[in-house]
């Protein structure tokens, strides 16, 4: 069968969908599903890794059946994402060590005006252009490490960070790509804007270890492919999309 079809992952705030788009950018099936919103505390929001992963996985299903309904294959796989929401799992067990810390949570408005107290809100804003605030990856990850530290230091050593477009790479590579883009990687308050790449002082600012991070690319780029669908499709392209929180 001729490959006619692009498949956009679209991952959102509140739901997972799937689109089929034809070689001209025309749509031609869209699938999408809900998942659970968690509030466990006032101003927390989380969401379950797993539950975002097998929801994005329910939709490439229907969408690829459907491309093969009309007698045609997937040429490739752009992923577009939530931004700052915050995924740290153990790259052996492949599970995730917390839930996903959503871009709107704002358990770590104290860890941040202490940050402001020091005057760190001026080196982090050098460094990325960012305004220091919880709405970001960095304090999200500090957040999460020092749980971990606190109950299985021996975990730290496997652990893997990525916001939602890497986590979602990583399960369909069966973990054989951890990567981010250049739009994903510049939300996460560790990313040094004129340099392109991770900071090494906001790093240890944070207290985050490098060897978690993922790997940062173009937008466009061979990310990897998928084999869990039958056959194998590329993964092309990814982007931070504000308006993916949908």
């Amino acid at each position: 069968m001729k490959k006619n079809f692009i498949l956009s992952i679209d991952q959102g705030t509140t739901s997972s969908r799937s689109i089929l788009f034809n070689l001209k950018g025309k749509l031609i099936y869209s699938s999408q599903k809900e998942f659970t919103q968690y509030f466990p505390k006032s101003g927390w929001v989380e969401h379950d890794p797993e539950e975002i992963w097998n929801t994005t996985k329910k939709t490439l299903k229907d969408a690829i059946n459907k491309a093969k309904s009309l007698k045609s294959n997937i040429l490739a796989i752009g992923i577009t994402n939530q931004r700052e929401t915050t995924v740290l799992w153990n790259k052996k067990t492949g599970k995730p060590i917390y839930k996903a810390i959503v871009w709107q949570d704002r358990r770590t408005t104290n860890y941040c005006n202490q940050l402001k107290l020091k005057k760190k809100d001026k080196i982090i804003q050098k460094i990325t252009g960012l305004v220091l605030d919880p709405y970001f990856s960095a304090t999200k990850i500090n957040w999460i490490l020092n749980q971990t530290s606190q109950k299985n230091k021996d975990q730290i050593k496997n652990i893997l960070f990525g916001t939602i477009d890497t986590w979602l790479l990583w399960k369909l590579t069966e973990g054989r790509s951890h990567f981010t883009d250049i739009t994903n990687a510049s939300r996460t308050m560790i990313f040094d804007a004129k340099k392109e790449q991770w900071s090494e002082e906001l790093l240890q600012l944070f207290k985050i270890y490098k060897n978690l991070l993922p790997q940062v690319k173009e937008n466009s780029y061979n990310f990897g492919s998928t084999k869990l669908f039958g056959g194998e499709i590329k993964i092309g392209g990814m982007a931070g999309d504000q308006q993916a929180a949908t």
